[in-house]
């Protein structure tokens, strides 16, 4: 369990500096444009976005509320793996070293 936060917060911190890094340098809508011009561009967003849809449905199996859960989503859908592995995070430091609560939250018990 120690090993799996430690991945997580290294994952929330990678994501954070290139999001940061993205932001401050980059040009979005610039960039972006030309991504989805790109065939292997094209190829990256979905696999990305079916990372994001699999990841969802797992937040979405795991929680009780249905506010919680659609927020999670967004953020999911909007800053990717960023939110994915503060989420991670948060359930790996919830579920005390339970491995059941961990994967599967509320359904636990």
């Amino acid at each position: 369990m120690k090993l799996a936060k430690i991945i997580a917060i290294l994952g929330l911190l990678a994501m954070s500096a290139v999001l940061i890094y993205g932001f401050t340098v980059g040009d979005f809508t610039g960039e972006g444009s030309q991504l989805i011009t790109m065939p292997w561009g094209i190829v990256s967003l979905v696999d990305l976005y079916v990372g994001f849809i699999l990841f969802s449905a797992w937040i979405v199996y795991r929680e009780k509320s249905w506010l919680k859960t659609v927020i999670w989503v967004i953020l999911m859908m909007i800053l990717g793996f960023w939110a994915g592995s503060l989420y991670a995070l948060l359930a790996l430091v919830k579920s005390k070293g339970d491995w059941k609560i961990f994967w599967m939250g509320n359904r636990a018990s």
